[in-house]
């Protein structure tokens, strides 16, 4: 299934290097369901900016960053050919480092404490930069690029800077810094988080696992080739814009157009397959480009016409649903399939297959739960439903995550029960 040329166990990281982050993810999203619904009972008396603030870095860091660094440790051995040294140690450290960090970032939100600003800059700063240093370099080496490999350095990229500049607004926010570019700098934190990095490293990574996992044709050239750098030079033209106190809507306008592309290429590429088999990574790909188009047409739109406020909120969650959606498609394959892979190679007589791991009907019940939580949510935007009406949703946040969190112990439980429970093969 990963196999461009050919997969050694010597690059491949060790399983829990990747199922480490995984969990981390699955465990930040139960919270983050958890801590809506406390809000929701007013058992968290916080104002409406340390909520919103609270909320979308549970999001952007819990959860999205932990799955995707914990991707990219398997992914650039796979499709960058990058092999990582110590690979244990370092995904540990910055693990341990995202945790510690965004804790206390919630904690400063919550009480506004300049101390705990300053601290929490410092260990995600320590942490995600790190992280950054030891992938980017390595992908930055690399003599000739594929499609994806290049578009990694990109999203890599993105996010370097993203964290750079979100170390720069926590600083600001403790009074460490006067902030006078704060407004600028904010928006474009989030252009590079969220454009850059999230959905240019999908993106990225789409150009070589959709073809391999679900043996489809492949995307057109000039797609494969320029999207993603001509995205990321579009953001840093929208930067220098900002800063210039420039209109920059043109510059969304593009963007959103060549994502709605993407996206319209991707659902076609998924219809053209050669296996059309019932898949729930499938529908999870599909549901997550549907919702990638809804979220950058309304994106689009707003640069252009004036969208009321409830028609931009169902932007900001299909594009949630478009990230999540891509993420747990991503999780049911690569789960699955790396703990039979690394079982397989230490030479188990008898190792799960991948259906044993996390059967596929786990997955589309996964996939009906997450469908039920984002209409949940966007019904709840488009009649402005609150107080208990939000009790729904907010709880079926916590059950998909927990969904998830659940078969990802049972996963590390059978891999962990086949290496001492079963026979090896003596090569």
């Amino acid at each position: 299934m990963f196999n461009q040329g050919g997969l050694s166990m010597e690059q491949a990281p060790p399983v829990m290097v990747v199922l480490r982050f995984f969990v981390t993810a699955s465990v930040f999203g139960v919270l983050l369901g958890l801590y809506l619904m406390g809000s929701v009972g007013n058992i968290l008396p916080l104002n409406e900016y340390a909520f919103q603030l609270t909320v979308i870095h549970l999001l952007s860091l819990g959860v999205m960053a932990s799955f995707m660094l914990g991707a990219l440790f398997q992914m650039l051995p796979v499709i960058a050919g990058v092999v990582i040294n110590t690979p244990t140690i370092k995904a540990t450290v910055v693990n341990i480092l995202l945790i510690i960090g965004l804790f206390l970032q919630i904690f400063a939100f919550a009480t506004s404490s300049s101390s705990l600003y300053l601290i929490a800059s410092f260990f995600l700063g320590l942490g995600l930069l790190y992280a950054m240093s030891v992938m980017l370099k390595e992908v930055i080496l690399i003599k000739d690029h594929s499609s994806s490999s290049r578009g990694m350095m990109f999203a890599l990229s993105s996010f370097f800077l993203a964290i750079v500049l979100g170390i720069y607004l926590l600083l600001t926010l403790g009074g460490y810094i006067d902030g006078s570019y704060f407004k600028e700098l904010k928006e474009v934190h989030y252009s590079f988080a969220l454009f850059g990095w999230l959905t240019l490293l999908i993106v990225s990574i789409s150009f070589q696992v959709v073809e391999m996992f679900y043996v489809t044709p492949k995307y057109p050239m000039l797609m494969s080739r320029y999207l993603v750098v001509t995205i990321f030079t579009l953001l840093v033209i929208k930067m220098m814009m900002i800063f210039m106190s420039l209109e920059s809507s043109s510059a969304n306008v593009v963007i959103s157009s060549l994502f709605i592309l993407y996206a319209g290429v991707t659902i076609h590429r998924l219809y053209k397959r050669k296996r059309p088999t019932s898949d729930a990574t499938v529908w999870f790909w599909r549901l997550g480009m549907g919702f990638l188009i809804v979220s950058m047409l309304i994106t689009l739109l707003s640069n252009i016409i004036t969208i009321n406020s409830q028609i931009l909120g169902v932007a900001q969650v299909s594009f949630i649903g478009f990230a999540l959606s891509i993420v747990f498609a991503m999780v049911y394959k690569i789960v699955p399939f790396l703990v039979w892979f690394h079982l397989s190679n230490q030479g188990y007589m008898e190792a799960p297959m991948m259906f044993d791991v996390i059967h596929p009907k786990r997955a589309k019940t996964h996939f009906w739960i997450h469908v039920g939580m984002f209409t949940s949510w966007l019904l709840s935007i488009l009649f402005e439903l609150d107080g208990v009406w939000l009790i729904a949703p907010s709880f079926l946040v916590m059950l998909s995550f927990g969904w998830l969190l659940y078969h990802l112990i049972m996963a590390i439980r059978k891999y962990n029960y086949t290496q001492q429970h079963t026979e090896k093969i003596e090569w």
